[in-house]
């Protein structure tokens, strides 16, 4: 039987011959890990408001519906008491609907601010890039041209 050649030893000279900078990665793996930090601190932040509206919404509500069931008198208070739980309903829906509306604006607006940030610094981070390859690439070739010049 005919014996596979170990190419090991070709592909590790190989790659010394080809030496990649990892550090470039590291610096877009630690801005995007903090990109996420932020993004996530801005959504947990939003999470917790809608929450907390939610909540005060149910009190609200619960709060009515107590008020709505106490004994009455007569058919009349009933149906008073009923159209007050309607319209006070009403306003709060308004209210707390506002509230998710200013979370939710808040919330893009924030997240907007972030990302136009990343983006810049995504920007600056690849023209430097893009400068340190060319350096490298004319260093490069004045090796080159000086070796073949001996």
């Amino acid at each position: 039987m005919a014996k596979t050649p170990d190419f090991t030893k070709t592909m590790q000279d190989l790659m010394a011959n080809f030496p990649v900078d990892t550090s470039s990665m590291q610096d877009a793996f630690k801005t995007q890990s903090a990109l996420n930090e932020k993004l996530s601190r801005v959504a947990l932040s939003a999470a917790e408001r809608s929450t907390e509206i939610s909540a005060q919404w149910a009190k609200d509500s619960i709060a009515r519906i107590g008020e709505l069931t106490t004994k009455k008198d007569d058919a009349g208070a009933y149906a008073k008491a009923f159209a007050d739980f309607a319209n006070a309903s009403a306003e709060t829906a308004a209210e707390h609907m506002s509230a998710f509306a200013e979370v939710a604006k808040k919330l893009q607006m924030e997240t907007v601010d972030l990302l136009m940030a990343a983006g810049k610094n995504l920007a600056d981070d690849a023209q430097k890039t893009a400068e340190k390859a060319s350096k490298q690439a004319q260093e490069a070739v004045k090796k080159a041209a000086t070796a073949t010049k001996a």
